[in-house]
């Protein structure tokens, strides 16, 4: 005996009912995929933000090393470099730092060369570019008022580099500032033998 309307009815009740799970099944699975692609996204975006401030750390790391390695070149030739130019250099240091009254950190001078009447402060960076002269002729205005016992002294600025970005050492050179290259391995004074630096 072939199906009756009441077994194909019930057949497709079946059927329907299966849909309806397969169709629920499917709902589970996609918000289940929805929710593995978030975990998944703030998983990357935690590992990207950890590696990005790994690279941030090993940038600073190479750049203050290499700084620091730039200045130990720079200072001693320096000291006798002025002393050719009259300024007789007795004391020198690098790294000096000014802070307020609770301790924090207002202003750094790389090289710090003096005698009893002068300073010299010499800003020493890899690439000297213009806006690293005009962050350190500020620096320069405000010596006096961060270090007063130095308030009758003549202070002289000087820029130290590697390299120059095209302009920047006459450019410094114009603003009163000593101009220390490198060439050949070896810092020397750029500013011609008549230069007359500014007096801050």
């Amino acid at each position: 005996m072939g199906p009756t309307p009441e077994s194909v009815w019930a057949y497709l009740q079946e059927v329907g009912k299966r849909l309806d799970q397969i169709g629920e099944e499917i709902k589970e699975l996609r918000e289940s995929l929805r929710e593995q692609g978030r975990e998944t996204d703030r998983r990357l975006r935690e590992e990207s933000e950890r590696t990005e401030e790994k690279i941030r750390e090993l940038a600073n790391l190479f750049t203050t090393q290499w700084g620091k390695l730039v200045e130990a070149l720079v200072e001693p030739g320096a000291v006798n470099l002025f002393r050719e130019r009259g300024i007789k250099v007795r004391r020198s240091a690098r790294r000096i730092e000014v802070e307020d009254e609770q301790g924090r950190k207002i202003a750094e001078y790389d090289i710090f060369l003096e005698n009893d009447e002068e300073v010299v402060i010499i800003e020493v960076k890899t690439t000297v570019k213009k806006e690293d002269v005009d962050e350190f002729l500020e620096k320069l205005r405000e010596f006096k008022d961060l270090n007063p016992k130095y308030r009758d002294y003549r202070v002289y600025g000087a820029v130290a580099g590697i390299t120059f970005e095209e302009g920047v050492d006459k450019y410094a050179y114009r603003r009163g500032l000593f101009v220390l290259k490198s060439e050949g391995g070896i810092i020397r004074i750029a500013n011609d033998p008549d230069f007359k630096p500014r007096i801050w």
